[in-house]
């Protein structure tokens, strides 16, 4: 029987770990280093390994089934001598907050990104 007062401390103590120590947690959990620099995520992405550690993961018929579901999408289909494409998704939204002001910018088109009703073509030009 699993003692689920366990899974809870260890996600409660998550919430109060350093970026460093998340990512000592991280190779003890996945056994390699982390590239996030998102604390957030990098939290989000242990509370998942320590459930699926202690309630299970996925059964191997459950992972066949999404990886034929997977291949057959093709937005995620990429040609075996193509690069991915590393634009972010129209829409996706960048907020950062700098001195006081939060900071936000929208993905457009074609790479852009608006910001205070204007098209740059990078991140850098909006910094």
């Amino acid at each position: 029987m699993i003692d689920t007062n366990i899974v809870m401390k260890q996600l409660v103590a998550l919430e109060h770990m350093s970026m460093e120590e998340l990512r000592e947690k991280f190779r003890e959990f996945y056994g390699f280093d982390s590239a996030c620099a998102n604390l957030k995520q990098l939290k989000r992405r242990l509370a998942f390994r320590i459930q699926e550690v202690y309630y299970g993961g996925l059964e191997p018929a459950e992972k066949a089934i999404l990886q034929d579901v997977a291949a057959s999408d093709p937005a995620t289909r990429l040609e075996k001598d193509s690069t991915p494409n590393r634009q972010p998704v129209r829409g996706t939204r960048f907020s950062r907050e700098w001195h006081g002001r939060i900071y936000e910018v929208i993905a457009a088109d074609n790479g852009m990104f608006e910001y205070d009703g204007r098209l740059f073509r990078s991140l850098s030009g909006i910094a």
